[in-house]
């Protein structure tokens, strides 16, 4: 067959075809991010946090894994398995050393800081028939500690070497998530149950409003007995059901994490949303009260993310 165009018209013709090939899309960008048990603070917080960055970063696919909390997503980040998460100040500092001991058998090098966040209060309840009233009172009954190594049973251990005590002394022992303890308290098949959470966690407020339930106070000596990053704390009266007086205990602070394979222009967006956005963390749930920029580089045990660091000289929080 017979060409009827020029090769130079040819050529023409091939160049505009290619011109109007529509570009590609620009890649997604996955985030993932690593919580807690879905009765527990962190997890409403990552939901809340998940439609910020799918609403203001282009192109993001976001997701909320519910986990068992603060070791496991330290062991998840780093393996590049999750693009945010949140984790107890304790067990940061533990991953960053790499004590095994607690569930890291080798330094987690590849975590990397956003901000502080806020601050976990240990709430222990236990059923007002028990007659429990302070931790000694738990010696031969039976209490929840949190799942196994995470960092709410993490807390549990520090804060009864600190009175002495073991988990031998108590008559069972069981490792469960916040909702499973509850629910299991319902049953009066456990006296008490120790949980690491923000104020107004869901699973005791179910409890408080399910059976009488007594706060059981933690001696504020107890906060310099243990040191950094335990502090004394105050659980107000009236946080939950029946509670009538304040309640001394313990608080340890959260934070927000990422991992050194997450490319600086993600997390700078994750952290300048984060606090342009910080009512709507707090409609997500209201220990987000707690987060501020002034203290977003308090206590941070590990080396601040690019990304971050980037948005933190830019607001003039680092000079």
């Amino acid at each position: 067959m017979t060409n009827l165009f020029p090769r130079g018209f040819r050529a023409l013709i091939a160049c505009t075809a290619l011109a109007t090939v529509p570009v590609a899309a620009q890649a997604e960008q996955f985030i993932n991010i690593l919580t807690g048990g879905t009765s527990g603070v962190y997890y409403p917080i990552g939901v809340g946090l998940s439609k910020i960055y799918a609403d203001g970063i282009e192109g993001a696919r976001t997701q909320v894994q519910s986990t068992k909390a603060s070791v496991e997503n330290l062991n998840l980040l780093q393996q590049g398995k999750g693009e945010f998460a949140i984790a107890l100040g304790d067990s940061v500092k533990y991953a960053w050393e790499g004590n095994a001991d607690v569930g890291f058998a080798a330094p987690l090098d590849k975590l990397r800081g956003i901000a502080a966040a806020y601050p976990n209060y240990i709430q222990i309840a236990a059923s007002a028939e028990s007659g429990i009233t302070s931790i000694a009172d738990f010696k031969g009954r039976a209490m929840s500690v949190g799942a196994a190594k995470s960092g709410t049973e993490l807390n549990a251990r520090a804060i009864m070497g600190a009175l002495d005590m073991s988990y031998d002394d108590l008559s069972k022992v069981e490792y469960l998530p916040f909702a499973e303890s509850v629910e299991l308290m319902k049953n009066r098949q456990l006296d008490g149950t120790l949980q690491s959470a923000g104020l107004g966690v869901a699973s005791l407020k179910d409890l408080a409003t399910s059976v009488p339930t007594t706060i059981v106070s933690i001696p504020p000596e107890v906060a310099d007995t243990l040191g950094a990053p335990y502090m004394a704390a105050t659980i107000p009266a009236g946080t939950y059901e029946g509670q009538t007086a304040d309640v001394p205990t313990l608080a340890v602070g959260n934070f927000f994490l990422t991992h050194e394979g997450v490319d600086e222009e993600t997390v700078y967006q994750m952290t300048k949303l984060m606090f342009e956005n910080l009512p709507e963390l707090v409609a997500a749930h209201q220990a987000a009260k707690a987060i501020t920029l002034d203290t977003a580089l308090d206590g941070m045990p590990v080396p601040l993310h690019p990304g971050a660091e980037r948005y933190y000289r830019e607001v003039g929080l680092i000079k």
